[in-house]
């Protein structure tokens, strides 16, 4: 059998160096000893684990096991803290990401909200075409104002821009080169009879038309202007 060394379970364990220290003193008839001087001395007599008898050769075994089970232990608390913070962290940077994103989507419905509440507003307030009463004539003021009173406000300077450019604000307006007529030209201009009997001497009708046809094609009058810009026709 080999004979092993007390030495290193002395140091590596305090729980051992107590009882190889008790150990010792026993053996040498000092009883009067330390804890911590009994290990100096076995340690430096260089005791061997086979010179004690089999139970305290266990004990000693025993204690320096477990010191280095707490060890590990001790070790592996800390690893589980270390990770369990990291996890915290990352949680936490999630959440902030989380509650930011819900934030402006919040921010942008209640943009959403407020602006179809404007559009309804705007459009509430607009007059109907049939509800102005029939001239024989109207200036460029006259129908300029009709059309402030039937086009939404939001919408107005884009189909204004429209109308400059077609007909100069002439209802009466007649394409020589075409059949386009009328403030918007519509091409043919019957086709604004859709709109009203009168579409040739009623400039409401004109306007009440020509923001209908850029609705349902370009989505609003600047819409229209938009692509107008971009190709000199709508």
């Amino acid at each position: 059998m080999s004979r092993i060394s007390v030495r290193g379970f002395a140091v590596a364990s305090a729980t051992a160096v107590t009882t190889v220290g008790s150990v010792v003193g026993v053996a040498s008839g000092n009883t009067t000893q330390t804890p911590s001087e009994d290990a100096e001395a076995l340690v430096g007599s260089s005791t061997l684990l086979a010179d004690l008898p089999a139970g305290q050769q266990a004990q000693v075994q025993t204690a320096s096991l477990t010191q280095q089970a707490d060890s590990q232990a001790i070790a592996a608390d800390t690893t589980a803290k270390k990770d369990a913070e990291a996890a915290a962290r990352k949680k936490a940077a999630e959440d902030a990401v989380s509650k930011q994103k819900a934030a402006e989507k919040a921010a942008q419905e209640a943009k959403e909200r407020e602006e179809a509440k404007k559009e309804a507003a705007s459009r509430s307030a607009t007059r109907d075409p049939s509800s102005f009463a029939p001239q024989s004539s109207y200036t460029i003021a006259e129908v300029q104002s009709m059309a402030r009173q039937i086009v939404p406000a939001d919408q107005f300077q884009c189909f204004s821009n429209i109308v400059d450019h077609e007909s100069s604000w002439n209802y009466q307006a007649d394409n020589p080169t075409s059949d386009a007529f009328g403030l918007v030209q519509a091409l043919p201009g019957s086709k604004m009879s859709s709109a009203g009997a009168d579409w040739q001497t009623n400039p409401a009708t004109q306007i009440k038309w020509g923001l209908g046809y850029m609705e349902d094609r370009y989505g609003g009058p600047c819409g229209a202007w938009e692509f107008w810009q971009a190709n000199n026709w709508y």
